[in-house]
């Protein structure tokens, strides 16, 4: 009996032995399964949190007159980005800048504070306050934080022939007053830089017979109190001499020898004159810088080899504010309210699957329509947590008009920046209604993607359905917005985010 067992036991380990290599075959191929059905069913559930009333409600809050157009800068887009940042903390992503959600860079802005900036004149203690358009003017061109006070010398038209030989002993450190000829002055402002002048003061000498200040200068004054970003200048124009242009009313309280009724004799250039002058010029924000927002959010990747490549998902969430003479809101629902809420929509879907096995960032940029300012502040100063890295960027911008299956993509094949990114997109298209990706390559340098492929030199692809009668005009309202298209460019974004997650990214 003994034997016969010990027989048994030792057939029975042959046979194990024998079919253990099936077993672990058929063992890895069932764990191999599993997690293919797993990545499935998140899959689904990531794709099934992508709602069309969910959609229409964002984009009826992003594109509301509350918010004004979402002006880069402006209150309306600071609300928009606080309710991007509320969406992302909502839904438990980790903050995707430095010190929060919130990615700051500056911009220069040209525009005066005009409850800080002043001219006025002093005339035998007699202090005559200036207004700015109607009793002087400035230039927003040459526009510069200043203040000065100083004696006034008459410099004639302040051209080389009206002008004293020692011309820096009359002027240093004065306001040079010259006829205004209403020719360019170049030269003039030349000869007095030089001379070390505080400042040039312009008024409509005997020859003058351009236009009244008012209107020569109305487009400067309005330029003035609606001055747009820039991108930061190294000089910030320091050092460039102020201009102030004064109207023949103004001109006459300041010196009353020479203009006006009782004028006297024209006294020689370089004669000082007995009123002084006090100019100020205060711009706004931090001496004209203003620090304008992205908003970042981070879904941290699983897999420890391979969540420091990030995947970035772009959309600028800027639009151009007031417009026009009857200075209407452009709301801005398909440009770019339609890629703002696809990203919010792609947040969703995230947190319904759960971490890939890649980290992605959610990124939503600024200044995109004062030239992809946002974009080229954070592709030239990128952060990310740890050692992360971006590895490829899709950009997406205006895609909720036009044809329900028409869709657009850059780079397409027949351009050499062409890549695995697109070739994802162009095969997984038709499985939410986009039969065939059209190009749009003429739009290559015209979004947000360009600064990512030219700063980072990362594969890139740019998602649009193209413009329409409505782009750029206050008519680019949400009740025009195919909210389904929207929802199924979301749930395209979503299957490749999910076909990113292989183990070698074939980009």
């Amino acid at each position: 009996m003994r034997r016969t067992f010990a027989l048994l036991a030792l057939s029975l380990a042959a046979l194990f032995v024998a079919s253990s290599p099936a077993l672990a075959r058929n063992g890895a191929a069932a764990e191999s399964g599993n997690r293919k059905a797993a990545a499935a069913g998140k899959l689904d559930a990531a794709l099934d949190s992508i709602r069309l009333e969910n959609i229409k409600a964002d984009i009826f809050f992003i594109a509301s007159d509350e918010l004004e157009g979402r002006d880069t800068p402006s209150p309306g887009q600071r609300i928009a980005a606080r309710f991007l940042r509320a969406r992302l903390e909502r839904l438990g992503f980790a903050p995707g800048a430095e010190n929060g959600y919130i990615y700051e860079y500056p911009l220069y802005l040209p525009r005066l504070d005009e409850t800080k900036s002043y001219a006025r004149s002093s005339l035998r203690n007699a202090v005559s306050e200036f207004t700015l358009g109607v009793d002087y003017y400035v230039q927003s061109r040459s526009l510069a934080a200043f203040e000065g006070n100083g004696a006034v010398v008459y410099c004639g038209s302040g051209r080389e022939k009206d002008v004293p030989k020692d011309l820096a002993k009359a002027v240093g450190g004065k306001w040079a007053l010259c006829f205004d000829d209403g020719k360019t002055f170049s030269d003039v402002l030349k000869n007095l830089t030089e001379a070390g002048a505080l400042g040039v003061l312009m008024a409509p000498g005997p020859g003058y017979d351009d236009k009244p200040y008012s209107e020569r200068f109305g487009d400067e004054l309005r330029r003035l109190r609606a001055a747009d970003v820039s991108w930061p200048r190294e000089d910030k124009r320091d050092g460039v001499l102020p201009v102030v242009w004064l109207a023949p009313s103004a001109a006459e309280r300041l010196a009353p020898e020479l203009f006006g009724d009782n004028a006297k004799r024209t006294p020689k250039p370089g004669t000082e004159l007995a009123a002084s002058f006090a100019h100020a010029r205060v711009l706004a924000g931090d001496n004209g810088m203003v620090q304008c927002e992205n908003v970042c959010g981070l879904w941290p990747g699983s897999d420890p080899a391979l969540r420091d490549e990030v995947i970035v998902l772009s959309a600028h969430y800027d639009h151009v504010g007031w417009r026009g003479q009857k200075r209407e809101i452009h709301n801005g629902a398909d440009d770019n309210g339609s890629g703002t809420t696809t990203l919010l929509a792609v947040a969703e879907a995230l947190a319904a699957h759960g971490p890939m096995r890649r980290s992605v960032l959610l990124m939503w940029v600024s200044g995109e329509e004062k030239g992809l300012f946002g974009s080229k502040a954070w592709t030239e100063k990128p952060w990310l947590p740890g050692k992360g890295r971006a590895v490829c960027n899709l950009n997406i911008d205006m895609v909720g008009r036009n044809a329900p299956e028409k869709l657009m993509i850059t780079p397409t094949a027949k351009r050499a920046e062409y890549n695995g990114l697109v070739k994802l997109a162009e095969d997984l298209a038709p499985l939410e209604g986009f039969p065939k990706l059209e190009s749009c390559d003429t739009y290559w340098d015209r979004s947000d993607h360009a600064n990512f492929a030219r700063n980072l030199k990362i594969p890139v692809a740019f998602l649009f359905s193209d413009i329409h009668q409505d782009y750029h005009k206050p008519t680019d309202d949400p009740d025009k917005i195919d909210f389904d298209k929207v929802r199924r460019v979301s749930r395209l974004v979503v299957r490749m985010l999910n076909g990113l997650q292989e183990d070698k990214l074939k980009l």
